[in-house]
C-alpha cells in the first residue's frame, strides 16, 4: 500500500456535500483504502465554472491504498454527479 493524497471539490449545498462525502467515503473503503486524515479546507472559487457552479468546498484527504485501486476509484468517482472535481497525488 502506497500513501496519497486526495483532493476532493464538493458543492457547497450542506445536503449533497454530506451525501456526497459519504458516498466517497463508502467507495474509498470498499477499495481497501485506510483515511489517515482529512482536512478541510474550506468553501473556495473556482478558476472557472464546472459543471455550472462557481464554488465549492474542498477536502482533502490523506489515505493508503493499493495502486491497482486507483483505476477503479477514477470510474467510481467519474460517475459520482455531484462530485465535481478530484485528484489522486501520490505522497513521496
Amino acid at each position: 500500500m502506497r500513501l496519497y493524497e486526495l483532493t476532493a471539490i464538493f458543492p457547497i449545498e450542506e445536503a449533497l456535500l454530506q451525501e456526497c462525502r459519504e458516498l466517497l467515503q463508502s467507495d474509498l473503503e470498499k477499495a481497501g483504502a485506510v483515511i489517515e486524515k482529512t482536512d478541510e479546507i474550506g468553501d473556495r472559487d473556482l478558476a472557472y465554472e464546472i459543471k455550472k457552479r462557481k464554488r465549492g468546498k474542498y477536502v482533502l484527504y490523506t489515505l493508503k491504498l493499493d495502486p491497482e485501486k486507483i483505476a477503479g476509484l477514477d470510474k467510481v468517482f467519474h460517475l459520482n454527479a455531484n462530485l465535481i472535481r478530484y485528484l489522486f497525488v501520490r505522497v513521496e
